[in-house]
């Protein structure tokens, strides 16, 4: 079991690795420019995107969950029209994402908070980044299916090709042709292309067998659409929750100044470090957990979740250490602001609570994910958003200004993998039905 864990989740790690790497380099390169607004304009931009792209995000889980069930159940006909279906979704969505892009920005600029300098700045890098979104949208449904496909590699190459030439152009675009944000944006749009590429090229070398023609009847096959948007709609709904959570985080952040803006934003990547690292593990435990649900196969289910806690175990602590030690030394490599170094440091502690208190959380994702129990963690993510998160900010940032903001965002981490830690049983170690 542990090998057939690392196999999955090794590549997602390295491929995982490269995406904070990303935010690390943004962060980097307006980190240093003559004034903290470009960081805070960034963090903006991207808040609106991570919003956007949350009601979209499940094209990804739910063809997993999908897939990975239709291939532990030999069933090649339904594993290729779980790419098929998802796929329909993600033309429609980003067919509706361009057309609607004007009033998402002018949305997103009434709901954010931020100093008039950071706003006109996001909205720059708003709308040219705005055109990765077909990329973007396509690549949710073709990685999900890989990684349905118990493949992760692919991923991995897809997700290493998109960073590294992200990062490259980002660095040509700021450093040599002086665009500050909108140099940014640009790397962004251009390696999304190149790795939707790429992701085309390995699906029909390596999977043209499974590019089935389109029987329409199957395709919009009542009983299987139903199951598909149901579970789907939840998973968005769980998606959303999550993104507006941080997104009223970034917000809150921005309530207190540019500088605080900042200061939240540079330890949100350490946030995002450890995520994307515990998440290499949590998509194995999609992929295998499904696989085994599919195949009705009990005793590997319970066994699988087991060793992904273990695993889980075994990462959160190295990572608390490093964080308890050298906070300025990770936060120097993103910034070397006299006023951000300064106000940082308060903070720190919540860098090395980070890992602790989120590993069960982003683990029961990936379980859950492949169980296809979207009820539950639909439900899981209501409770910790609406009933712990939103009380604890309350009371709390009141009283005790950012300290207050970053307890109520670490408690709200803590009640989702206690949640899903509560609900297991019934959704997920007794073998649920998926017909």
């Amino acid at each position: 079991m542990n090998r057939s864990i690392l196999k999955l989740a090794i590549p997602n790690i390295i491929s995982n690795i490269t995406i904070p790497l990303l935010g690390l380099v943004d962060m980097m390169l307006m980190g240093h420019l003559s004034s903290p607004v470009y960081i805070g304009a960034i963090a903006l931009g991207g808040t609106i995107f991570s919003v956007l792209y949350s009601f979209f995000s499940f094209l990804r889980a739910g063809t997993t969950g999908f897939t990975a069930q239709s291939y532990g159940a030999n069933d090649s006909s339904e594993v290729s029209y779980s790419l098929y279906r998802s796929m329909t979704i993600a033309i429609l969505a980003f067919l509706l994402i361009l057309c609607a892009q004007k009033p998402i920005a002018q949305l997103s600029m009434a709901l954010l908070d931020g100093s008039d300098d950071v706003k006109n700045l996001a909205i720059t890098y708003f709308f040219v980044r705005i055109w990765a979104a077909p990329a973007n949208m396509v690549l949710y449904c073709l990685n999900g299916w890989f990684i349905g496909m118990q493949n992760t590699k692919i991923p991995m190459t897809i997700a290493i090709i998109i960073n590294v030439l992200n990062i490259f152009f980002s660095i040509f675009f700021v450093v040599t042709m002086h665009q500050d944000v909108v140099g940014v944006a640009l790397g962004t749009v251009i390696a999304q292309y190149c790795g939707l590429i790429t992701a085309l090229v390995f699906l029909f070398v390596k999977y043209k067998s499974y590019l089935i023609k389109i029987n329409i009847y199957t395709l919009l096959n009542i009983n299987k659409l139903k199951r598909f948007f149901k579970v789907n709609a939840d998973l968005m709904i769980r998606s959303i929750l999550l993104v507006l959570t941080i997104a009223f985080f970034t917000d809150q952040s921005a309530k207190l100044g540019d500088n605080i803006l900042g200061v939240n934003m540079i330890l949100l990547q350490f946030f995002y470090i450890f995520s994307y690292f515990t998440d290499g593990f949590a998509y194995a435990g999609e992929a295998l957990v499904g696989k085994f649900i599919g195949a009705r196969d009990a005793e590997n289910l319970r066994s699988v979740v087991s060793h992904l806690f273990k695993w889980g175990a075994y990462i959160c602590v190295p990572f608390a250490i490093l964080y308890a030690l050298f906070p300025t030394t990770f936060v120097k490599i993103i910034s070397d602001q006299p006023a951000i170094l300064e106000q940082i440091r308060p903070y720190y502690i919540y860098m090395a609570l980070i890992p602790v208190i989120t590993f069960a959380a982003f683990l029961w994702d990936g379980i859950y994910i492949g169980a296809t129990a979207s009820k539950a963690i639909r439900d899981t993510m209501i409770i910790s958003s609406i009933f712990v998160f939103l009380p604890m900010w309350y009371f709390l940032m009141p009283a005790y200004g950012n300290h207050g903001l970053w307890t109520a965002f670490l408690g709200f981490m803590l009640a989702r993998g206690i949640s899903m830690t509560f609900f297991a049983k019934k959704n997920i170690l007794q073998l649920p039905n998926i017909q």
